[in-house]
């Protein structure tokens, strides 16, 4: 039996007097996961609508608590871009034959729609726009929905022929007041029910994208290592192609998707690679693994629920004098402070005063609602374990940048890294594997590439790095192409598995 929370955005909601599981985002963040909870759903109310907000916060940590929560990160951000609603419009059916010949209908038509559920309809509208409720939260599970509706007038009739719908995701508080009771019904409902929140073959070989940005400054593969994944493809049936963005123009003529471009959430990285697994392609790195290596806020929660060994960090909101003094308190100076976001040491600052603290913290708190600050443990090196579908396939160690402390000094053109050295996994002390293997199970089965501290009989997991460096003559100087053939071996599994679904 699960337990339901609601989680708003502000301790004075009005829900609270109307459901006893109602909490704050605040009290979310603070007070869970708890000792010896039940297994637990969550109902995310707060505002999602902005990036990086309270309501985006709420369903990752959700997800990184192993709660069920709704709607999910990937619903967030999918309703954050353009939905495509063409294969749904046929089913408003009730709707083009209410209002496709009436001249004096010159006004959009709006719908709310809560859990997938409509209300008030006539019943010439009835049928159509209930299934296509029911079918876009099950694309899009969402508590509320608004569904615009209206015509476009036919260029050479002046009819209104041409049906135009969109939707919009709002919070409880955008509802106008004649709809605040029938949404509590709604939730109420909701909250009792069971939830239930929900590719074709293409030829017998395959083809892949490697997805590439010939700007980057710094991308996860060099050409060299480029041209041996191809060379691995082919040895394993798969005729991979180079391309960047803006050489896709259909992404459906593929059969796999392998991103090696640098990947962020606001980006089209994980846009590409949502539209990819939606339509049945093998991606790595899959959007869910981008999801979570991307964003701090998740690996941290998803390391302290699951236990994987790492640095003492706090989650910060504010930065009020008690905030900071608190951090000098349990830190000492330096500490580290890190935007959720950032990859190749970006978004990440060390911090020796207070006054630097409070400072900084301001800063980065204008661009998000949450900011991690982490104890400082200065090493000579980070351990760097490679890891594909729970097994360790490389080990590197890669040292920090002369006269720097982190291994990547973006001040730096002479001495931009440090060096590295490459060794087999089995010569990797075994706390150091040990820890890299948990933290991955934390994330997902993809590729991944794990950042950890090792400092006397202690490690330390930084982070776990979706679509982590692979260079030709750095990670690959043990192996040689036999990575390359480890890492397409695994896309042919997947793409033989997908054929027999």
């Amino acid at each position: 039996m699960y337990k339901t929370l609601i989680v708003v955005d502000t301790e004075d909601s009005p829900l609270k007097d109307q459901f006893s599981d109602v909490i704050s985002f605040e009290k979310y963040l603070r007070d869970y996961p708890k000792v010896n909870e039940p297994q637990t759903r969550l109902i995310n109310l707060c505002d999602t609508e902005h990036y990086l907000s309270k309501g985006y916060y709420c369903s990752l940590l959700a997800e990184a608590r192993k709660h069920v929560v709704l709607p999910s990160v990937k619903t967030i951000n999918n309703l954050r871009n353009e939905v495509d609603l063409q294969s749904l419009i046929p089913l408003i059916s009730g709707f083009t034959e209410g209002s496709v010949n009436d001249s004096d209908n010159d006004k959009d038509e709006s719908i709310w729609i809560y859990f997938g559920k409509t209300h008030g309809l006539n019943q010439v509208q009835t049928q159509g726009l209930k299934t296509f409720a029911k079918k876009l939260f099950q694309a899009y599970p969402s508590p509320i929905i608004k569904l615009n509706m209206g015509h476009d007038p036919d260029a050479g009739t002046g009819i209104k022929t041409n049906i135009r719908v969109s939707i919009e995701r709002c919070a409880p508080n955008a509802l106008p007041d004649s709809e605040q009771a029938i949404f509590l019904d709604h939730l109420t409902d909701f909250t009792q029910t069971v939830w239930r929140m929900g590719s074709g073959a293409k030829r017998h070989r395959w083809d892949m994208a490697i997805l590439v940005n010939p700007e980057e400054k710094v991308p996860p593969s060099n050409k060299d290592a480029l041209s041996r994944f191809v060379k691995a493809a082919s040895k394993q049936g798969i005729n991979a192609e180079i391309v960047s963005y803006s050489q896709i123009s259909n992404i459906n003529q593929y059969d796999a998707l392998f991103i090696r471009e640098t990947t962020a959430i606001d980006h089209h990285t994980y846009r590409l690679a949502c539209e990819a697994e939606k339509n049945g392609l093998v991606v790595l790195d899959d959007p869910t693994s981008i999801l979570r290596c991307c964003n701090k806020v998740f690996l941290h929660d998803a390391f302290s629920y699951q236990k994987v060994p790492s640095l003492n960090t706090v989650v910060v909101s504010d930065a009020s004098a008690e905030t900071v003094a608190k951090l000098r308190d349990e830190m000492g100076f330096p500490l580290v402070l890190k935007m959720p976001e950032g990859s190749f040491s970006n978004g990440v600052y060390k911090v020796k005063t207070e006054e630097e603290l409070a400072e900084k913290l301001l800063e980065l708190l204008a661009e998000s609602a949450l900011v991690l600050a982490q104890e400082y443990c200065f090493t000579d090196y980070d351990w760097r374990i490679g890891v594909l579908n729970g097994r360790a396939i490389y080990a590197c160690r890669y040292k920090m940048a002369r006269n720097h402390w982190q291994i990547y000094n973006h001040e730096s053109e002479r001495f931009f890294s440090g060096g590295f050295e490459t060794m087999p996994t089995f010569e990797v002390p075994q706390k150091v594997l040990k820890a890299a293997l948990k933290a991955c199970a934390a994330v997902g089965n993809g590729l991944y590439g794990v950042d950890i501290k090792q400092k006397d009989n202690n490690v330390y997991v930084l982070e776990v790095n979706d679509n982590p460096s692979i260079d030709h003559k750095v990670e690959d100087a043990y192996l040689g192409n036999e990575l390359y053939m480890q890492i397409m071996s695994e896309f042919q599994r997947r793409l033989e598995e997908r054929g027999k679904a």
